[in-house]
């Protein structure tokens, strides 16, 4: 397919493309850390069924499995000497496998940053390509996917070598993070400026993203991109549960964020990870054979912010809040750090949550969702020193070796941080770094008994440190699906030595009066997590985007039409409706506020002192 038929069908008609080939692997067994390209020789028939439950759904393009099959990466598993056999078997079964009129696709991905690869020059990167794109070519595929990649120039680099082998349509597909941007910070209107100069025959985003932040991102590409355009999203964000990394997914809702992309002017529209044939029959069956919508007329602007002056650290205190008595109960609010380094925002909203005098204590989350911040536990420490308020920092497994976990306690202790919140930690897949890998060289129940070792003087080898931590525990509860296994959990985390829980936002009044029934002989108090909703679309995200936040039909129903002022009055009405309800032996809260809002949090505390009155 020459890139004016690609143009042409595109500007007629919306196609669709399959899911995601990496993620139906891993379902079926492959082990993440095994080559999955190669799997095109090992498991020729595991590959060729894929493609067919694809094309089955109604894909009208299949994706070859070919995404990390150029030299450089296959070098990691000693394949380098076998990128053409492994690109050339990937086409040959996704032929195989395509009913007539099913376009074929040669998957190109990512090397990774070129300043990241020890000895490797841009040259190498070029002739990398020209060997993948080469071979895919010479197989016969009908058009290349460019997709994942974080790097324009990486991404430049891979649509020069497909110009010089190749005489097929290119789509570039680039990577963004919730924030808009990639990791070096580039905008999609830069992409598009970058891409088309080039010569790109589509423009598109994929992954990182579920559907309705893949939408964000493709509306600003339509809005400046002359090209057709392609959307690939995830299915939302993977849990970890029982060893493996399960999407909670819904056909319908990806289906509709299909249709509202299409009629934006996106008119080839795919799945990455975690979408299933499932997915993809409902995608077919909202936009096939859909002509693209008008594209948008405005034009987004970015801004930026100058960084604040850096604070000097503070001991923080020895007391924790658990030790302190008051007739109200306790209240803790969570103020992220910012993704930038503009702490001074977030420095403020901390004050003013401290001159309120209700709020006990500031909760400084390690990454949340895989999102790159500054650092928490010096945020805490900044926080600390200029409110005097206490400070809980959460501690992920994600990102940390266990070299690194003791590293990190061991400093927060020296920075007078006392209390901690030790989380397993979303997979580093969904956030806004693609390259980035999880570690988990333990999990939260690893990390408690950790800390326990930590307050007893040693190390998680033996080893004497030399005195002894005095850190407090809290514990997550994350509900999802049927109650009880979390509890039975809740209660091996408190055998560990946890002191408190503080649970994700709960939104049913049911499943909290279950929540306190059956922790009542816990011995230990179990904060409610509270949310504020702010709008439709804050409710639709949270419910089938965020792991662990379920949201009854009833609450997002009240959420239908709203958004700013009145989209946050509603959702401190649906608060007050759940707290009023709410058993009165509530021990304290946890409040969530979005956007990092302290002016939203000290709301929900009103709310919480006024329920309370009423009583």
């Amino acid at each position: 397919m020459t890139p004016d038929e690609l143009k042409s069908r595109l500007a007629r008609e919306v196609l669709v493309a399959d899911g995601g080939m990496g993620s139906e692997l891993y379902a079926a067994g492959v082990p993440l850390r095994a080559c999955f390209d190669e799997v095109n020789l090992s498991q020729s028939d595991l590959v060729r069924r894929v493609h067919r439950a694809y094309a089955k759904a109604g894909a009208q393009l299949l994706e070859t499995n070919t995404f990390g099959a150029n030299p450089i990466r296959l070098a990691r598993h000693g394949l380098e000497a076998r990128a053409e056999e492994i690109n050339e078997a990937g086409v040959r079964l996704a032929r195989e496998a395509a009913p007539a009129g099913v376009l074929v696709a040669g998957s190109v991905g990512p090397i990774g940053p070129i300043e990241e690869l020890d000895g490797i020059t841009g040259e190498d990167v070029r002739r990398s390509y020209e060997r993948q794109i080469g071979a895919l070519a010479g197989a016969g595929v009908d058009l290349l996917i460019l997709e994942t990649f974080t790097s324009l120039e990486t991404l430049l680099a891979a649509y020069g070598a497909a110009r010089k082998v190749a005489k097929v349509a290119v789509v570039c597909q680039m990577a963004f993070g919730e924030d808009g941007r990639t990791p070096a910070g580039i905008t999609p209107e830069q992409a598009v400026r970058e891409l088309e100069a080039a010569g790109a025959d589509a423009i598109g985003a994929n992954c990182v993203n579920g559907p309705i932040r893949t939408a964000q991102v493709m509306e600003r590409i339509a809005s400046c991109a002359t090209v057709p355009l392609s959307a690939f999203p995830n299915a939302g964000a993977p849990t970890f549960q029982e060893g493996r990394f399960l999407y909670a997914k819904d056909p319908a809702y990806i289906a509709e964020y299909a249709g509202k992309m299409v009629a934006f002017g996106v008119s080839l529209v795919g799945g990455c990870c975690g979408t299933t044939p499932e997915d993809i029959a409902a995608v077919v069956a909202r936009v096939g054979g859909r002509c693209p919508g008008a594209r948008p007329a405005r034009v987004f602007v970015g801004t930026t912010r100058a960084p604040a002056p850096a604070r000097k650290r503070g001991e923080g205190h020895v007391e924790t809040f658990l030790d302190r008595k008051r007739p109200s109960p306790p209240i803790t609010v969570e103020l992220d750090p910012p993704r930038d380094l503009d702490t001074g925002r977030i420095l403020a909203g901390a004050r003013s949550l401290a001159e309120d005098k209700r709020v006990r204590v500031i909760n400084v989350a390690d990454n949340p969702l895989g999102v790159v911040r500054v650092g928490n536990v010096a945020m805490a420490a900044m926080i600390q020193e200029a409110t005097g308020l206490e400070t809980i920092i959460h501690v992920s497994c994600r990102d940390r070796n266990l070299i690194g976990l003791q590293s990190d306690l061991m400093g927060a202790w020296a920075l007078g941080i006392r209390n901690l919140f030790p989380v397993t930690g979303d997979p580093a897949k969904v956030g806004n770094q693609p390259g980035a890998t999880s570690v988990y060289d333990t999990n939260s129940l690893g990390l408690l008994d950790l800390i326990a070792r930590l307050n007893r003087g040693e190390s998680a080898t033996g080893a004497d440190l030399g005195g002894r931590t005095g850190f407090t525990a809290g514990v997550a509860l994350n509900y999802s699906g049927r109650l009880e296994p979390h509890v039975h959990r809740l209660r091996k985390k408190v055998a560990l030595g946890a002191q408190y829980v503080l649970t994700q936002a709960i939104y049913d009044v049911g499943t909290i009066r279950r929540l306190y029934a059956q922790t009542a002989d816990l011995g230990v108090p179990v904060y409610l997590g509270i949310m504020p909703l702010v709008s439709e679309r804050n409710a639709e995200f949270l419910h089938h985007e965020v792991p662990g936040i379920e949201i009854p039909e009833g609450v997002r129903a009240r959420m239908k039409g709203l958004k700013g002022k009145a989209g946050r009055a509603q959702g401190l009405r649906i608060v007050r409706d759940i707290l009023s309800e709410a058993p009165g032996t509530v021990p304290g809260f946890y409040i969530i506020p979005p956007f990092e809002s302290h002016e939203l949090a000290l709301a929900v505390v009103d709310v919480i002192h006024e329920v309370a009155r009423k009583r």
